[in-house]
């Protein structure tokens, strides 16, 4: 029983594996190949790059991505702020009612961003913050599961490193900056992937919130470039597609092991 168990459980994360990347591969196949060939699966078709060079001239995909990098450094600069001081604090830094305040963070988990849409959009305009990329990212710099996180990772510091900064003279904040930080660098590490591939893919509210191309994202633009009265091209737009997820996926290459370990390493303690 044990041994079609684990068959089973095999046979299941394969066809989870299959559902998930098919889309990603009819992308790449389609964007190589004219549409006709893509939709009617010609195997033997020539491939070409004439659909990255049509979507290429079809929209403004430098500024895109230097919007869509901006914006997903201010949100993990914001984020790696505002989390490590939060998740030092609840780990480290005994004050009344720390449980409790840690367990309203918490909640957090359980809003949607879609519910908070309005009030965000209320906030953002006061301030006066409409479609700027700091408008965007500024509803998104106070992460709960960051603060989790991070919390959970500076709780698996040995404590005899932090009282041995305070005897070397040091300060809370010497302590985290000196301490803490440097040992939960895997955890950034993650915590960081996590962070750019939500924003970088991050639709809705980019939506909303911005006007022109001068503060567009990738998401937003690409659904621009697709929109049916532009004309319906699966192999451009499929290109365009691949063009936009390519940093994403060149990244989680690069640094998957890094980011698998993180999140082992970082359980309840």
């Amino acid at each position: 029983m044990s041994v079609l168990s684990r068959h089973l459980e095999t046979f299941g994360a394969l066809l989870l594996a299959v559902i998930w990347i098919s889309p990603l591969v009819f992308a790449f196949w389609a964007a190589f190949h004219t549409t006709s060939d893509a939709v009617n699966f010609n195997l033997t078709a020539p491939w070409t790059l004439d659909n990255f060079r049509t979507a290429w001239a079809g929209a403004p995909w430098l500024k895109y991505f230097l919007n869509t990098f901006l914006l997903v450094t201010v949100i993990l600069i914001g984020q790696f702020f505002v989390t490590t001081l939060a998740g030092f604090a609840f780990a480290q830094v005994r004050f009344p009612g720390r449980d409790v305040v840690f367990l309203l963070v918490l909640m957090q988990l359980f809003i949607l961003p879609e519910v908070l849409i309005v009030e965000n959009y209320v906030m953002v305009s006061r301030l006066g913050l409409f479609d700027t990329i700091l408008g965007v990212g500024m509803p998104y710099m106070a992460s709960a599961f960051g603060i989790f996180l991070m919390r959970q990772a500076f709780k698996g510091v040995p404590i005899e490193l932090h009282e041995a900064a305070r005897v070397e003279g040091c300060g809370w904040f010497g302590i985290l900056w000196r301490v803490y930080v440097p040992l939960a660098r895997p955890t950034y590490l993650a915590y960081a992937l996590v962070s750019v591939s939500t924003h970088w893919n991050n639709f809705l509210w980019p939506l909303i919130v911005t006007n022109s191309p001068d503060t567009r994202p990738l998401t937003v633009g690409l659904s621009i470039f697709g929109a049916p009265e532009n004309g319906v091209n699966i192999s451009v737009i499929s290109a365009a597609t691949i063009l936009s997820v390519a940093p994403l996926l060149v990244a989680f290459l690069v640094f998957q092991r890094q980011f698998v370990q993180a999140f082992l390493r970082t359980g309840i303690k």
